[in-house]
């Protein structure tokens, strides 16, 4: 790559993973002033968790259709647009009259998020040259990884001082500068010349236990962090006052598993996949056995946190790898995959809590975990690579 070529690719990154951090922190807002925004438009708190839910089921049912129309945009201006339709949706959230306009004004924000979701990945991938890809799809989860960290609380608090509506609006702000830096500085094609949509080993089976895996691996993840509150308070003993310093520990411990993973995406991909899985099994069932002890707890949820960050980006970059078609629409439906393991994880744990008790909660999640390491420890078997005999002839035909 040219020097100046890679300046501007960095740059792109950066506000790429910009942009993640934003979306994050917009998703899960509501949720930190759920009782603000609920009294200041006289709602039920039920009514106004619909700002989460509805959005959610926006980003799982439009991913892959949005996708799909917008196939032959190219990708600078798709996210341009896109993120100009997200400052324009985040600012109509901000001055909204009513609950019908705000809940409008999330769906129009939840639309642009399955769409960037989908594209975003894979452009940044191709920023890059082959062989440090996978590093860059770690570097703009860093941005996704930092939004519980540092957006929610900060746009918590920001809008318990001046106003939920200040919050929604700063988050305008920044996806608005985000979104000049990428048409400013994003480049054209891939770092290789043309616009890339292809996994680099396209296999559908392997695309397909890697989508099942994520189901149910997400699945397992949240089954127990959904409810992991009232497990440290039930079970584990915890002071409601340590519930805000243990959660922070265990997204920071986030960002840093987003941050070792990128080591090893692009030179060992499997172990960047399973090993996480592995950590994952094993905290959960720590937790379960010795939850009440307050240092193995502490440093379980930590593991947790570290490593399910480190799981969504090798997700990311292996459905890309894999992709049996456009590497767009392949990221859109491990997206998909993904948050569909979010909300039936969610759904799981609630029932486990109500018939089986809190605890219950860590040993399914470990069980689920641990179905999904074996589906991918079983690829080898369950979808056999087919591409090998092409791949050895590759050198022979670029040699004439």
């Amino acid at each position: 790559m040219h020097l100046t070529t890679q300046r501007r690719a960095a740059w792109a990154l950066v506000a790429l993973a910009v942009g993640a951090f934003t979306y994050v922190t917009a998703e899960v807002l509501p949720i930190g002033l759920l009782t603000v925004m609920a009294a200041d438009l006289d709602r039920s708190p039920s009514e106004t968790g619909l700002l989460v839910t509805g959005y959610a089921a926006v980003v799982v049912l439009a991913s892959l259709p949005l996708t799909r129309l917008t196939q032959r945009v190219p990708r600078r201006r798709l996210l341009t647009v896109t993120l100009g339709v997200f400052v324009a949706g985040m600012l109509l959230t901000a001055v909204a009259p009513n609950y019908p306009v705000l809940l409008g004004g999330r769906l129009l924000v939840a639309a642009t998020q399955a769409l960037f979701w989908s594209v975003a990945t894979p452009a940044a991938a191709a920023m890059f040259p082959p062989e440090i890809r996978g590093r860059a799809i770690a570097r703009m989860s860093i941005g996704s990884s930092l939004g519980p960290v540092l957006g929610v609380p900060a746009g918590t608090w920001l809008g318990q001082q001046v106003g939920w509506r200040t919050a929604f609006a700063l988050a305008a702000a920044v996806g608005l500068v985000t979104c000049v830096t990428v048409a400013t500085l994003m480049p054209r094609v891939g770092s290789d010349g043309h616009e890339p949509g292809r996994g680099a080993t396209p296999d559908a089976r392997r695309y397909a236990l890697l989508i099942v895996a994520t189901v149910i691996g997400v699945g397992g993840y949240l089954t127990a962090y959904t409810y992991i509150t009232p497990f440290l308070l039930d079970f584990g003993g915890f002071a409601p006052a340590a519930l805000s310093p243990l959660l922070l520990a265990s997204g920071i411990a986030g960002v840093a598993g987003t941050i070792v993973v990128g080591r090893l995406l692009d030179s060992r991909p499997r172990t960047a996949l399973v090993g996480p899985l592995a950590l994952i099994t094993c905290a959960l069932l720590t937790l379960y056995v010795f939850g009440a002890l307050h240092p193995v707890a502490v440093i379980a949820l930590c593991v947790t946190g570290m490593s399910f960050s480190a799981l969504a980006a090798a997700i990311a970059s292996r459905a890309l790898q894999v992709a049996p078609g456009s590497t767009d629409i392949a990221s859109a439906g491990s997206g998909s995959a993904f948050n569909v393991g979010i909300a039936g994880g969610s759904l799981l744990g609630g029932a486990l809590i109500d018939h089986s008790g809190v605890r219950s909660v860590t040993v399914a999640g470990a069980l689920l975990t641990a179905a999904a390491l074996a589906a991918l420890l079983c690829e080898r078997w369950v979808a056999p690579a087919r591409a090998s005999a092409p791949e050895r002839r590759a050198p022979a035909r670029s040699a004439q």
